[in-house]
């Protein structure tokens, strides 16, 4: 089958070597496997953290959001069958889904959206679910609750931010403040239904007070935490609850305490990584978010379309992602 690969870690994405086209055996399903025939897949920033940061003892194969088709389970699959259309995310522990078929746990997978194409479908999976664990299951915010408390999205208009702000508006009563620094992406950011657009390079406190909030409640930081870190706790009230998703160098938790703020963490690996009792939640919340799509609750937060899944195509959206300014997420189609 056909994949793309690295070999060598840390090499620019500018470099022909960083990503490889190549031919790799068909994998083979164990029992909660499906064998999925890849259409379509997006590129988060995962896929460049680990090409530059970890090394390689084989041909590794990145890629953490797909859409396909399944063309054989394993002995213990329950939940899908051959031909069925589905999407996911994928687990950091296994080879990713840059090749024409991928190996993935039935309990980490959705029925793709009916409504949808593959191109589209591919945008969604670990962005839906790295916002929904961030939103329902770390902070605790109930389905059609959070009356009278305002929360603020760090970097609103990425792939996790695009998500969050419209499962945050539609599914809960917060007032939602997003941030976006250019106005094409404070725009992006209006139309998925954030309430109050401000631009993350300017001081976050003085543009709260302008639109007549002294405070938030929560604040999601999903880019640069380590740069608005102290803005972050100025601006959050007492007793609120910070989550962040990116990895600062380091992070002083002493300043929550004057505050009473609690910290949460999200990595939607976690479960897939450590197959924890709960891991069919991730294909449950893909259900509901395929649901979600299918009755126009919700859309699909695909920014740029790149073409053919290869390695110059791949290494053009790498490169993308690691300037920060992606609007949505960058998709590729078909091999």
């Amino acid at each position: 089958m056909k994949a793309i690969v690295y070999t060598q870690h840390g090499l620019p994405i500018t470099d022909a070597n960083s990503l490889l086209d190549t031919d790799l055996p068909q994998p083979t399903p164990g029992p909660r496997d499906l064998l999925v025939e890849v259409r379509a897949v997006s590129v988060n920033p995962v896929d460049t953290k680990i090409r530059i940061g970890a090394p390689a003892k084989e041909p590794r194969v990145l890629g953490w959001d797909a859409a396909g088709v399944v063309r054989a389970v394993g002995s213990g699959v329950t939940l899908f069958k051959a031909g069925d259309e589905v999407f996911y995310a994928g687990s950091i522990t296994r080879p990713g889904s840059n090749s024409e078929l991928h190996l993935v746990d039935e309990r980490i997978v959705g029925a793709k959206p009916r409504s949808l194409g593959y191109a589209d479908a591919a945008a969604i999976p670990l962005t839906a679910i790295t916002a929904w664990e961030l939103l329902f299951d770390r902070l605790a915010v109930p389905e059609n609750g959070g009356d009278g408390k305002r929360l603020l999205i760090i970097g609103a208009a990425g792939g996790v931010g695009s998500m969050l702000v419209q499962l945050a508006r539609k599914l809960t009563r917060l007032t939602v403040i997003g941030t976006a620094s250019r106005k094409q992406t404070q725009q992006w950011v209006s139309e998925l239904g954030a309430h109050h657009v401000i631009d993350h390079s300017q001081p976050l406190p003085e543009q709260l007070q302008k639109i007549g909030l002294a405070n938030v409640d929560i604040v999601i930081s999903l880019t640069h935490t380590d740069q608005h870190y102290a803005q972050i706790v100025e601006v959050l009230a007492p007793q609120g609850q910070f989550a962040l998703i990116d990895d600062p160098a380091t992070l002083d938790a002493v300043p929550l305490k004057r505050k009473s703020i609690s910290l949460h963490w999200e990595l939607m690996f976690t479960r897939s990584m450590f197959e924890t009792p709960d891991m069919i939640r991730q294909h449950q919340l893909l259900q509901r978010v395929s649901s979600l799509i299918d009755e126009g609750v919700i859309r699909t937060t695909l920014g740029e379309h790149f073409g053919r899944i290869n390695a110059d195509n791949l290494r053009r959206a790498h490169a993308l992602i690691e300037t920060g300014r992606a609007r949505g997420k960058v998709v590729l189609e078909g091999f």
